[in-house]
């Protein structure tokens, strides 16, 4: 059941709802990062020795970076972070590695539609260095891209969240202007709840993501809702319309 949703005086009819993609739109798998950097490893042009450390320790500097500034990166960033040279039709490993990871929710399709039918936007803002091309796919993929009215993908604009410029991102691609107007779907405090909090928007938390200890921010956001699973979104926007 969805905890009681907390009591706010900026009472605005919920014309859009925002969702974070891994962990929230995606059920939470913890990742091994040194088989992640295995995986990356296979699209190395003449990789030295010690080329799997090399891209460990890129991600770790991207996603730090991420978090401590709120930039973006894209995939031939970890490459360029590492200081290798990297063949893009060779990134199937990697792919592969990630795929189990990129399963929809089965309440996202229903959960939509629901949305979709009550006249409510329904939009994604990822940080992610993955293009756009790849997350379209998965959505295809699990037949819930068409429901999907605006999608924003950090690797594609210089913000990651919790930056206000990525929120506004995601706000422009649905078409809606007031973030009061808005509320935002995620599983972590920070970059989720406390970044979507401080734009003005409504939050809701879904709270059984295990965030890695080098991915926790420096502040944590106080969700004006927690659902236990994405199902009861909807009758938390129904409270709020």
């Amino acid at each position: 059941m969805a905890e009681p949703v907390r009591a706010r005086d900026d009472v605005h009819e919920v014309e859009a709802v925002l969702f974070d993609w891994g962990g929230t739109l995606t059920p939470w798998h913890t990742v091994d990062f040194g088989e992640e950097a295995e995986a990356l490893l296979a699209a190395v042009v003449d990789p030295p020795d010690d080329a799997a450390d090399l891209l460990r320790r890129a991600g770790d500097a991207v996603w730090s970076r991420s978090r401590d500034h709120h930039t973006s990166a894209t995939v031939a960033d970890l490459f360029r972070e590492a200081g290798l040279e990297h063949d893009e039709s060779l990134l199937t490993a990697y792919r592969d590695f990630w795929s189990p990871h990129t399963t929809t929710d089965p309440d996202v399709g229903p959960l939509f539609e629901a949305l979709r039918e009550e006249g409510v936007k329904v939009g994604v803002l990822s940080n992610t260095v993955w293009p756009r091309a790849w997350h379209e796919e998965f959505f295809e993929r699990d037949g819930v891209l068409h429901l999907i009215d605006g999608d924003v993908y950090t690797s594609e604009i210089p913000w990651t969240k919790p930056a206000p410029q990525a929120f506004r991102a995601a706000m422009d691609a649905v078409g809606v202007d007031d973030p009061a107007r808005c509320a935002f779907v995620g599983d972590r405090l920070f970059d989720d709840i406390w970044g979507a909090g401080n734009v003005g928007m409504r939050t809701i938390h879904v709270p059984h993501s295990d965030i890695p200890r080098t991915q926790v921010g420096h502040s944590e956001g106080r969700p004006d809702a927690v659902v236990q699973r994405l199902a009861e979104v909807l009758t938390v926007v129904a409270g709020w319309r």
